[in-house]
């Protein structure tokens, strides 16, 4: 059974160039190292064009399972770098609009 992890967040006008260049070093850190995101089965950035807060970001993340998951982010959280990383974001996206869900697939 899949397990999707949708982060929703909204970012700012002015800080938008800085998000985009963050996600190109997270892309691009994930080609470094496969090994960190190897349960990651997929991984889309969505600019949401209608409805909503206005420049609102949804990210999804597809695991095979939960326990996949577990071991993704607990390697993630020891990596300094990607912590690095993550930090940043915390600081670009408006902390009152991030929201975090997890799915899981039915059929």
């Amino acid at each position: 059974m899949s397990v999707f992890v949708v982060e929703t967040y909204a970012v700012a006008p002015e800080k938008r160039e800085k998000f985009k260049s963050l996600m190109q070093r997270l892309l691009e850190y994930k080609k470094e190292n496969p090994k960190l995101f190897k349960e990651v089965r997929s991984w889309k950035l969505f600019a949401q064009m209608f409805g909503g807060i206005a420049g609102t970001y949804i990210e999804m993340w597809k695991f095979d399972s939960m326990a996949d998951l577990e071991k993704c982010w607990k390697r993630e959280n020891k990596d300094e770098r990607f912590m690095r990383i993550h930090q940043e974001f915390l600081q670009i996206i408006d902390p009152a609009t991030f929201s975090m869900k997890m799915w899981s697939s039915v059929m």
